[in-house]
């Protein structure tokens, strides 16, 4: 099966105080089945384990070792041309009160029908509104 995976989850992965056994099962899951991501999603990751690193919640030893787990994961990246960011993301944003970057989430999984693992509330609340299936939150 293929997911829609939120950085949100990942980052619980890491952070053991946002960790919990659903944020545990969607980890396995995803081991299982393939997951697609916004194109952004490296960026998003990576800029909340360097926040993490900045604040002395983690190393870069730790983080080293976190991305070669990360490797483990069937991962693809899906895009949208720019001028859909525009026309599709942001009315989602607005709409739903989502950042731009979690609109990405709503909109690539609501495009393909596939679900969505995320532990973010607001995002969840969002899938749920436009009748996606929520792994998470």
């Amino acid at each position: 099966m293929l997911i829609v995976l939120d950085a949100s989850i990942v980052l619980a992965w890491h952070f053991e105080d946002e960790n919990s056994d659903l944020a545990d099962a969607i980890a396995e899951r995803c081991l299982d089945d393939q997951v697609v991501v916004p194109r952004h999603w490296h960026a998003e990751v990576a800029n909340g384990l360097l926040s993490g690193e900045r604040r002395k919640r983690t190393g870069p030893d730790r983080i080293a070792q976190f991305l070669k787990r990360l490797d483990l994961i069937e991962l693809s990246s899906d895009d949208i041309d720019g001028g859909e960011v525009f026309d599709r993301i942001l009315p989602l944003a607005r709409a739903h009160k989502l950042t731009i970057y979690d609109a990405f989430y709503l909109e690539l999984a609501e495009r393909r029908g596939l679900p969505l693992a995320t532990i973010d509330t607001a995002l969840a609340a969002a899938g749920r509104s436009v009748g996606i299936e929520i792994l998470g939150g």
